[in-house]
């Protein structure tokens, strides 16, 4: 039977990470990389009999979860997110296709994306595919500045059973998520070589798409809060990018 390694890193997450451990049980190894946290991250980490290890906290963090993969000693490797969780039926489905033989070298899913305690549907935070599950050795992650990528060797397969995504649940969490995608989307604006102008009306466009025209408005209070937190976050890195334009070379 073929092994797995689960990789996780983790920056602050005392609160979250216990449930993504416990998901993550029934791999063969299960790997947290502890980024700079001040809590209990490493602690707790450590008492679940994960294999533990230690770096800086980088903004990049495509290089932290490179790192992590490259510690991984199974056939197959799953990334897991701090703030995440692997359902029973969603690691059942990963056993089953790892155990086939032949088949694709890496495998996509959907996820479930729960902002204030609901799983939202619309909005285009569902299905919201992921590509987690390779062959060790068979991808790689592309240094982008948001949202970083796999890049694959070989084919890619779809799994039907969703991961979970528990991405904003406090104030806490928003605060955190506003400074991270800020300082990310500000980078990303820069590197695309973005006009002001363009930058200037994205958080209305935004807005209006994901709540309007996606349907975020079919989850409730938590579909608004959800639709207005995004657009925050997105007025913000515009505000920062704008003010700081005439400063850069070019």
């Amino acid at each position: 039977m073929p092994t797995v390694s689960v990789a996780i890193i983790a920056h602050n997450e005392e609160e979250k990470l216990p449930v993504a451990l416990k998901s993550a049980a029934w791999a063969d190894e299960v790997i947290v990389v502890d980024c700079g946290s001040s809590d209990r991250t490493a602690e707790i980490a450590g008492k679940s009999g994960a294999r533990v290890f230690s770096r800086p906290n980088s903004m990049a963090v495509h290089v932290n979860k490179q790192f992590s993969i490259e510690q991984a000693s199974s056939d197959w490797v799953f990334i897991l997110d701090a703030d995440e969780e692997m359902p029973a039926a969603l690691s059942g489905e990963v056993r089953r296709v790892i155990a086939a033989p032949g088949g694709a070298s890496a495998f996509k899913m959907p996820r479930k994306n729960f902002y204030f305690g609901r799983w939202l549907k619309h909005g285009g935070k569902y299905p919201d595919t992921q590509l987690r599950l390779f062959r060790r050795g068979r991808a790689r992650f592309v240094a982008l500045p948001v949202h970083e990528r796999l890049e694959v060797e070989g084919a890619v397969a779809a799994l039907e059973n969703p991961l979970y995504h528990y991405h904003c649940a406090s104030s806490a969490d928003m605060e955190k998520k506003r400074l991270f995608y800020r300082e990310m989307l500000v980078k990303s604006y820069a590197i695309k070589g973005k006009s002001p102008l363009f930058i200037l009306f994205r958080p209305f466009t935004r807005f209006l798409i994901n709540y309007f025209i996606r349907l975020g408005f079919l989850d409730g209070s938590q579909g608004l809060k959800t639709a207005l937190m995004d657009f925050c976050i997105v007025t913000d890195s515009a505000v920062k990018y704008i003010l700081d334009f005439p400063s850069r070379p070019g």
